[in-house]
């Protein structure tokens, strides 16, 4: 086994996501002739094996997952089931069941005549989608009355050829719609979606058999878990990189969203984070070299896209993004200019403030720690430097500092901490309990092995909270999940990610497979997996957990329980959870920037539902002033209530107006962790007067 992973924060999905491809033609195609070769045969064979030798669960290789993997294959070429027609289904309906035979016996045929089916019928898509461009945006009739239907992943298959190119006219009227309320005139459109069109056909006769064959496996991988992959030569050589944090680019986890790419997750004090105009779920669409022309990337492969973004250290990369703040059918876009360089340890420091509040008349003080990774020197450390650099040694100095200003608790801040080192998650925790064990790992043979903090008395005894949400992951929700077992700290905040498994690189004769085989569980037993660790006061998440998060991925591994480690204490939160929830709740339903966030999420969640969309320019305009009146109205309810002039448009980020400067939002200005520090001393004044009496 290569090395271990057990605190990936989110694997670099490389997975090729929605490639765009085609339809049968009678000129021969260059993809027609492609077949596995030997080289692939023999992976498969292998990584068929380690599955069933070394996967965490070891689920039987039979006709129950044959279903899964051909499902989620056909998922995964044409989610919108606009592709394949029921005919082409309905051919391959007959191997439904045999997929497993097939990979057991080497037989990679099957997953390739799929494939190259999928290439046909997006090439005959595509020539269509140009043939309509070519009669003349101008020529389009925006009058009518017709819909489109944008969520058609559990639509039925489509009949007949008529029914498919009607499905693509409209599919073409729509992005042309989409182009013109962004602002462009027709020429332009015109201009875009025929260099798109075209760049996707030619793209199309780039397709490798290594690209087929990658897919194919990698649905077979992740029918296991989401976070088994099969890594092509060149996708594990982008996947070592990420991992070890030497990446020169602009620090984000992608991964594929349909014929878009879409950001998952930030690396804390990378060059994306630091321009605080890219946030997880926005959907790049464009990438430009300096001050290059801008490239069109929609419909590209996942890893062409992390190619283009890459560069070297100092140059500038230019994205163009569309904010997941958008309406759905909003593809207003912004251009953000990034410049590209290795993420730095030190950038990545844990960070101390104080938070400054006054409740009842009496001023208060609370220390906050923000901890952006679990991160651990590995370099220094080996070579025995005393001075190496790890997140509980700057912990610890942050909170001696802070023990000296008298403060009156502290917040951890682990927002947006996707993990790191295993070994400081443990260290953390020793901090804040007496001695003991914190976190469980079992493998698939079913041995359970305990990380514990053999050394005797807590460093910080005092009061405490920790602030998480949906992107805390991994060592985030060990070191959380230990804070709540032992009752050490009120977690406040979201539901975090729920990844808890441990995943091992193993090379093969070609490429690599990263699979799952271990689970991480909590000293009270509980899986972190999946669930994740759940806040004992919520707040509104700013991220759709639908769509990010352990549980939004698909065969995600369930969460469970084991036998804790630790025998149930008596836990001094849970007679006041009630009354500070209650307390919380009538705080912040007075409070503009919680008002702001709520009524925000229901805005996005009443757009989101929606199932079609008009394609009459009059109507379509007329519902993207209403979102644009809907949305400036939040803002300046928000803006009113802090003393703040409205604003009389919604503001366009011009991309250079956010340099890269260090955020200067004084503690007291962040919502949530003012309202997490309110909660802390609320609890404090319960447990003073129940502790009087």
């Amino acid at each position: 086994m290569k090395h271990l992973l057990p605190t990936s924060a989110l694997a670099l999905c490389i997975g090729l996501g929605a490639l765009s491809m085609s339809a049968r033609t009678f000129a021969a195609n260059s993809w027609d002739n492609l077949q596995p070769d030997r080289d692939e045969v023999i992976a498969s064979l292998n990584i068929v094996e380690l599955l069933k030798r070394h996967h965490y669960s070891k689920p039987p290789l039979d006709d129950k997952r044959s279903v899964i993997i051909y499902d989620s294959y056909l998922k995964l070429l044409d989610p919108s089931r606009s592709y394949f027609l029921a005919s082409d289904i309905t051919e391959f309906d007959k191997w439904k069941t045999q997929f497993d035979d097939f990979l057991k016996s080497g037989d990679l045929d099957p997953g390739f005549t799929i494939y190259k089916r999928y290439l046909d019928r997006v090439k005959s898509r595509l020539d269509f989608a140009l043939a309509e461009l070519g009669k003349g945006v101008d020529k389009m009739d925006f009058t009518g009355h017709e819909t489109l239907a944008v969520d058609r992943k559990d639509a039925p298959w489509i009949t007949t050829q008529a029914d498919l190119d009607n499905l693509w006219r409209k599919r073409v009227m729509d992005e042309v719609l989409r182009q013109k309320i962004a602002g462009k005139d027709n020429k332009q459109i015109q201009d875009t979606l025929t260099k798109r069109y075209k760049n996707q056909l030619a793209r199309l006769d780039q397709t490798r058999s290594e690209d087929i064959f990658q897919a194919y496996i990698n649905t077979f991988a992740q029918s296991y878990d989401p976070h088994t992959n099969y890594l092509s030569p060149d996708s594990a050589e982008n996947f070592d990189i990420n991992m070890s944090l030497s990446l020169e680019g602009i620090g984000a986890v992608l991964q594929s969203d349909n014929d878009q790419v879409k950001v998952v997750r930030l690396v804390p004090a990378g060059p994306a984070d630091k321009t605080k105009q890219i946030a997880p779920s926005d959907k790049i669409i464009g990438v430009a070299q300096g001050d290059k022309e801008m490239v069109d990337v929609v419909g590209w492969r996942l890893d062409e896209v992390v190619k283009l973004i890459r560069g070297a250290k100092g140059s500038v990369v230019r994205l163009e993004v569309i904010p997941h703040t958008n309406a759905p059918n909003d593809q207003t876009s912004k251009i953000v200019s990034i410049t590209r360089e290795a993420v730095k340890l030190e950038e990545q420091a844990a960070k101390k403030s104080i938070l400054h509040l006054t409740e009842n008349g009496k001023d208060y003080k609370l220390g906050v720690i923000d901890i952006p990774a679990f991160y651990l020197d590995f370099k220094a450390f080996r070579a025995g430097d005393p001075d190496y650099k790890s997140t509980t040694r700057d912990v610890k100095k942050l909170l001696t500092e802070l023990q000296k200003e008298n403060v009156d608790g502290v917040v951890i801040d682990l927002r947006n901490n996707g993990g790191g080192s295993l070994q400081e998650a443990t260290e953390l925790t020793s901090l804040f309990i007496e001695k003991g064990p914190t976190v469980l790992v079992r493998n698939a043979d079913g041995r359970v092995d305990v990380l514990e903090d053999e050394n005797p008395g807590a460093f910080y005894k005092g009061p405490m909270a920790l602030l998480v949400n949906r992107l805390s992951a991994s060592a985030s929700e060990i070191f959380a999940g230990a804070m709540q077992d032992y009752h050490r700290a009120l977690i406040v905040g979201g539901q975090t990610f729920g990844k808890g498994t441990v995943q091992t690189i193993q090379p093969l004769n070609h490429g690599e497979l990263k699979l799952t085989l271990a689970k991480f569980y909590r000293v009270s037993g509980q899986s972190t997996q999946h669930q994740g660790v759940l806040p004992d006061v919520a707040f509104p998440s700013i991220i759709d957990t639908k769509e990010i998060g352990e549980s939004a991925l698909p065969e995600a591994m369930p969460w469970d329980t084991i036998r804790p480690s630790i025998k149930p204490a008596v836990d001094p939160f849970k007679p006041f959870i009630a009354q500070l929830k209650a307390d919380h709740d009538a705080r912040t339903d007075k409070d503009a920037e919680f008002i702001y966030i709520r009524d925000r999420l229901a805005l996005a969640e009443k757009l989101m539902s929606e199932k079609t969309v008009s394609l009459n320019e009059a109507d379509r305009r007329a519902q993207h002033a209403d979102i644009e009146a809907k949305q400036l109205a939040l803002e300046n309810a928000r803006r009113k209530a802090k003393g703040e002039a409205p604003l009389k448009e919604m503001k366009k980020e011009d991309e250079d107006a956010l340099a890269a400067e260090p955020d200067k939002t004084k503690p007291e200005d962040d919502a949530y962790l003012a309202e997490t520090g309110r909660i802390l001393l609320d609890y404090l004044k319960l447990n003073s007067t129940v502790a009087k009496h």
